[in-house]
This record gives C-alpha cells, structure tokens and sequence, in this order.
C-alpha cells in the first residue's frame, strides 16, 4: 500500500479582512478607525493524498482551492489544525521540502520577461546547486517531453501564451520534484495546447510517480488526469473519492435523442409529459432517470414511428457545474 505523502487534519485558514463605507465620510472614518472582521475560508478539513496520486481540487471561484494549494506549498500560514507534507510542515519552507515542490500557477510566470527561457532555467539550476552538466541533461529531457526547442533561445516576450506555458513548466520541474501543486495550469491556453499539456503531465507522473494536486475549470483536465477529486463548497469539503462514483451519484438521469418520421409523432410524442430538454423540428431531446429508461423505451417505440434514436449521458461540463453550486455531494 502506498504511503500518505499529504495529510491534512482539521485544516483551518482564516483572514482578517477590513471594510469602509463608501464615499469622503466613510475614507475619513477608515483612516483613523479602522473596523476588521475575521473571515474563515477554509473550515476544519481533512483529507490525506498517497504518493503518486494525481487529485483534482473543483469549486466555484472564491471556494478556497486556491487558499488550499497555498497552505500545501508553504506560502501562507495555516490558522488553525495539522499539516504535513512528505514529512515536512510547509510553512516552515525547509530547503528539504522546497527541494521536494514545486508550484506552477496558469496567471503568475517566473520566467525572465526579456530573456530567452534558456537562461531562467540555469539560473533555477544555480539555484537548486545543479551541476550545469546535470542541467543541461534535465533541460534537454524535459525539452524533448514538451516538444519545444528552438523556443528555448528566443526571448520569452516574444512567445506565444502555449510555448511560454511550456517554458514555465519546464522551470518549475528542473530540479524533479516529487509534489507538484498546479492552479489552473491550462489558463488560457488553446485546445491543441492544453491536450499536450495534459499529455505532458501523464507521462510526467507514470515516469517519475510525481504526486499531483490540480485545480482547474477546463474539465478535461480533470477527466483525463485525475481519477481522484476533492469538492470545496465555501472552505468546506463536500466530497471526496473516486470521480467516477461522483458523476453516477449526481448524474442518475441521461439524454434521449428520438428523431420521429412525422412532425405530427413528434408533436404528440412532445406532449406527453417527458421533460423535454431541445426541440429542433422532428428531433427531440428529453431526461429521464436511468431506472426508467426500458420502460420509456417501450412506451416510445410502441406509440410512435421512430427514425433513429440515441441515448447519451449528459455533457461532462454540465455535471460538474452542477457539482460547484451543490452545497452537498
């Protein structure tokens, strides 16, 4: 059985946030009373991630996710509860532990704005003490997994958002880290290039058995990395375990596309009673519960001329908003 790398117990993170009234009056007031109040973000969670695993973090925006990453990678102090991470506690950013990490955000770059990538990534090297040969053998590894080469020479102002998200990785993983925390790594990529992200992590984590904790609202991300998620509804985990189970468990209807012959059969077949979810003339698309699918069927077929028929679980992103405005799971 493989080993808990992150255990998280009665994790609670909370912020004093000050506020005014609007307008000169309430300025005046702020600058010499000011009034704060403590809000709790995040709310007594608890959750523990094996070595290896690739975890899916899903939330609205202002769910905590975000607060979560932070706390796991160090940056910000946890309020209240344990942490640890591969044997570490975060916030005291051991070298050991930062040598174990890394944290890659889709909106922040670490990447020099006017040089070529080429020179960040030996600096990185510097400074996580990697022989420059040992460096270069990494730089041309990781090159060679994201595809990019030329790239590496040109100064990163003058790339396109896919090659500098590349480059960005390709920083954050010289020195091999173990835990890899990522905040919307596909921000604001295309499609071709958020599938060779993804692609790119797989073989990451297969490879080198990199634990890895994700958020992101692409959710293909999520279906196609993470086997895994943890849903946070207002700093609080409402469900934890197997995405599979998760979509089942609130996806217990699916989508029946019937084309009729006639339009008459289409409208009398829109008529009785079904929850029709699209019309298009002699297509209709209507929900119904997955206990009752043979016994629609039945009744369909046997009432109405049917051309074809199609039966399809609903779109993926549909589910999973649905997930982020569930307060329960």
């Amino acid at each position: 059985m493989k080993e808990n790398i992150i255990k998280v117990e009665n994790l609670s993170k909370s912020f004093d946030i000050s506020s005014k009234d609007p307008g000169l009056k309430g300025t005046i007031k702020h600058f010499f009373k000011r009034e704060t109040k403590n809000i709790k973000v995040i709310k007594n969670i608890t959750f523990n991630i094996k070595k290896g695993e690739i975890v899916g973090f899903l939330g609205a925006n202002g769910a905590g996710k975000t607060t979560i990453l932070k706390m796991l990678c160090g940056l910000i102090y946890p309020s209240e509860g344990k942490l640890a991470v591969a044997g570490y506690l975060p916030y005291k950013r051991k070298t050991n532990f930062l040598n174990n990490i890394t944290l890659i955000m889709g909106q922040k770059q670490q990447l020099i704005w006017d040089l070529p990538p080429i020179e960040s990534f030996y600096l990185n090297a510097a400074i996580y003490d990697l022989e420059k040969f040992e460096a270069k053998r990494r730089i041309r590894k990781l090159a060679e997994m994201l595809e990019i080469d030329k790239e590496l020479y040109i100064p990163v102002r003058k790339l396109s958002l896919g090659q500098r998200m590349k480059a960005e990785l390709l920083a954050a993983l010289i020195h091999k880290p173990n835990i890899l925390f990522l905040d919307e790594p596909t921000l604001g990529l295309d499609i071709n290039a958020q599938r060779n992200l993804r692609k790119f992590l797989q073989t990451y984590n297969k490879e080198t058995n990199a634990t890895i904790c994700l958020t992101s609202h692409y959710m293909k991300d999520i279906t196609s990395l993470c086997k895994r998620v943890i849903c946070i509804h207002k700093g609080c985990i409402t469900y934890d375990g197997k995405l599979e189970k998760l979509l089942k468990r609130i996806s217990p209807v699916k989508d029946l596309l019937i084309i009729c012959k006639t339009d008459k059969d289409a409208k009398e077949l829109c008529n009785l009673g079904f929850a029709i979810k699209n019309k298009n003339q002699k297509e209709i698309t209507i929900t119904i519960k997955n206990d009752a699918i043979n016994f629609t069927l039945k009744e369909i077929l046997n009432k109405f001329d049917i051309e074809d028929l199609y039966i399809n679980e609903p779109p993926i992103d549909e589910i999973i908003g649905n997930i982020l405005v569930k307060e329960k799971v």
